[in-house]
């Protein structure tokens, strides 16, 4: 392998990070130390910018090209977003109503069609808004559902470790 850029980040499939190398799990490091790694990413990853500086921190994070374009959101270097859990609320949901449209009169036909729901010579038991086919369903009628609970916002995913160069050759802005 050809010598790397000083602040290349590159996967790899060990649970060590090679010499000259470091996890990229957020930790502080000494400016003193790396001037060079300092120079290029400033405190953008974290540190006061007098001692310490900060490396990125990939642990439970897909990483997104910097940048925008034509129907993209503006993203920059060190911007962190999303969660692993979300709860849906009914703000994150569309605009839309419970209305069903219903008759009182005795069902003749087998499938729904354009007809209205009707009740049925089964049953005793009256179900369905008594008056015009286009009243609204017996607020009675529709049960509350679902709760609060969190669920995974996750996209499939496959672990392995970001390491970040911290020497190497100097990149030169083009």
């Amino acid at each position: 392998m050809s010598e790397p850029f000083v602040g290349e980040i590159t996967l790899g499939g060990w649970n060590f990070a090679p010499r000259g190398w470091a996890f990229c799990h957020g930790q502080l490091l000494a400016i003193a130390q790396n001037t060079a790694l300092f120079s290029l990413l400033g405190t953008v990853f974290g540190g006061d910018g007098r001692t310490t500086m900060g490396l990125p921190d990939t642990r439970g994070r897909c990483v997104v090209g910097a940048g925008n374009g034509p129907g993209l959101t503006d993203r920059r270097i060190g911007q962190r977003a999303g969660t692993e859990t979300t709860t849906l609320t009914v703000a994150n949901m569309p605009s839309h109503s419970h209305r069903v449209n219903a008759t009182n009169a005795i069902g003749n036909l087998t499938g729904p069609g354009s007809d209205f729901l009707a009740k049925s010579e089964r049953t005793a038991q009256r179900v369905y808004h008594n008056g015009p086919a286009t009243v609204q369903m017996d607020a009675g009628m529709i049960e509350s559902v679902g709760g609060d609970t969190s669920f995974n916002n996750m996209q499939p995913y496959l672990v392995m470790n970001y390491v970040i160069a911290l020497v190497g050759i100097y990149p030169s802005r083009s």
